[in-house]
């Protein structure tokens, strides 16, 4: 390979352009937000010309909406498709969330943009629907009296952990688990349990 084929790094030009993009998405839109991550800063960092960044996202509305289906395209598989959890324990697997875990990035999207039409903004919000859509299926499973209401509750359990785990700079989820197994074991009958 001639040095005109490389790139500033020394790697091939073109070659890994997109995951470069994505990776530098992920770590300056969680560092400082979406609104304040420019095209500019986003090209530096994931080393690519802005040519190459249009040429793999049509805009920067296109690019987080990408980010944020990199972050969990299954829908917390690894909580709801584990067949070694009795779906009580998926219910409450769903809280083992590390102190650490900065806001969610769907909430911390979707209060940013300030714009339901906008791609994230609609993304976010159908992830959203999907986790609570998972909560209920294993509340039914699990034989809730009302696993509607229950994975709605637990859902927006979730959702409040994680942004006062932000705000507060203090992890909220060992609170947010003790909450969900009380409204978990007074939704599902002590024979089902």
């Amino acid at each position: 390979m001639t040095e005109l084929e490389k790139g500033p790094l020394g790697q091939r030009r073109g070659r890994g352009a997109r995951e470069r993009i994505l990776n530098a998405s992920k770590q300056l839109f969680r560092e400082q937000g979406v609104n304040r991550t420019g095209v500019d800063q986003l090209c530096a960092v994931a080393q690519v010309s802005k040519r190459t960044a249009y040429q793999h996202f049509t805009n920067k509305d296109e690019l987080i909406a990408e980010y944020l289906r990199q972050f969990d395209p299954d829908v917390m598989s690894g909580v709801f498709d584990r067949e070694d959890l009795s779906p009580r324990e998926r219910l409450l697997a769903a809280f083992e969330v590390p102190a650490s875990a900065p806001l969610c990035p769907y909430i911390g999207a979707a209060v940013e943009l300030h714009d339901p039409k906008h791609p994230a903004s609609r993304y976010a919000r159908d992830y959203k629907i999907a986790v609570a859509a998972r909560l209920t299926d294993a509340a039914r499973e699990a034989g809730a009296a009302d696993p509607e209401q229950l994975g709605e509750q637990l859902a927006l359990l979730l959702d409040g952990a994680a942004a006062r785990t932000r705000v507060i700079n203090r992890g909220s989820f060992t609170t947010a688990a003790a909450i969900a197994a009380v409204l978990v074991d007074n939704a599902i009958p002590a024979s089902r349990r």
